[in-house]
């Protein structure tokens, strides 16, 4: 199985490790530490000498609770890091929903773009003739795409979340939203699905979306699983307080290697993660009995 990119064809025969870049003040584990141009490009190097086989860049914290950033300011943070960062030699992804951000960073080179909203996401300031998510990426002749499933929207998903059995809902409303984009003209290797850990989901929905991950990936579409340092494993572990490590391991790291190798025992051929290196340890160790 391959993930189709702009520059870079992914063999995903072994599972991939996306590293993460907040480029944010207020993303719920690292707001802050990667919000300086020079600071968020020695991350991605840092990210790259860990063993991150690609990097995943964000301007705008999706946290449960965030409040929506104007796209100039997106812009703002994002370009002048995504311009270097497409010099590195690894597919770059760029996490956006906004289709002029889309357009911009592929025009930059982005290699990839991770959508929350799986392309569904429309400015209700703009004219009703401007661009959706959709028709960007179907207009590009090869960047990847990964659809996740996200209930309601940052400011309301953990408000209200999910009911009944998250496992069928997920999967049919990702499967549907990539059949939208094949009808489009979207080669399906191109196209990641991403089942949206902790967006709008209570923590057992969560782990039941872990425990029954193959669901998905019998699917014929690769998984991305974003398990790292989320609540539900603070949830299970009893952890209060804040997600920051104040310079240490991250309390959460050492879950968030264990569902990361669970997800990759489930199938998932991407997971997202911060603590790259301590990934990378632990997929070496499945490696090595299979």
């Amino acid at each position: 199985m391959f993930w189709q990119t702009s520059r870079f064809l992914l063999d995903l025969a072994s599972p991939k490790v996306m590293g993460i870049v907040n480029i944010t003040p207020d993303s719920f584990t690292d707001g802050g530490q990667y919000l300086d141009v020079h600071a968020a490009l020695r991350h991605c190097e840092q990210l790259l000498s860990d063993g991150a086989d690609l990097l995943d860049l964000g301007a705008e914290s999706t946290r449960p609770g965030a409040q929506p950033l104007p796209t100039d300011e997106e812009l703002r943070r994002l370009l002048p890091v995504l311009r270097e960062a497409v010099k590195l030699g690894v597919p770059i992804s760029v996490d956006t929903y906004k289709p002029q951000v889309m357009q911009a960073v592929l025009d930059l080179g982005a290699d990839i773009i991770n959508d929350v909203w799986a392309l569904r996401w429309t400015d209700p300031s703009s004219a009703h003739t401007a661009a959706s998510g959709q028709q960007v990426v179907a207009a590009h002749p090869g960047c990847g795409i990964c659809l996740m499933h996200m209930h309601r929207e940052p400011q309301t998903m953990q408000l209200a979340p999910m009911v009944g059995d998250v496992v069928p809902q997920v999967t049919d409303f990702l499967i549907l939203t990539a059949g939208e984009l094949e009808a489009l003209g979207v080669a399906r290797q191109r196209i990641v699905l991403d089942p949206g850990i902790g967006f709008g989901k209570t923590v057992a929905q969560n782990f039941s979306l872990l425990a029954q991950q193959q669901v998905l990936t019998s699917s014929g579409f690769p998984v991305l699983a974003g398990w790292s340092r989320k609540s539900s494993l603070a949830a299970v572990l009893d952890l209060a307080g804040p997600a920051d490590s104040s310079g240490g391991p991250h309390p959460r790291m050492i879950a968030s290697v264990a569902a990361a190798l669970l997800a990759v025992e489930r199938g998932a051929a991407v997971v997202r993660v911060h603590d790259v290196r301590e990934t990378v340890q632990a997929l070496a160790v499945l490696n090595a009995i299979k």
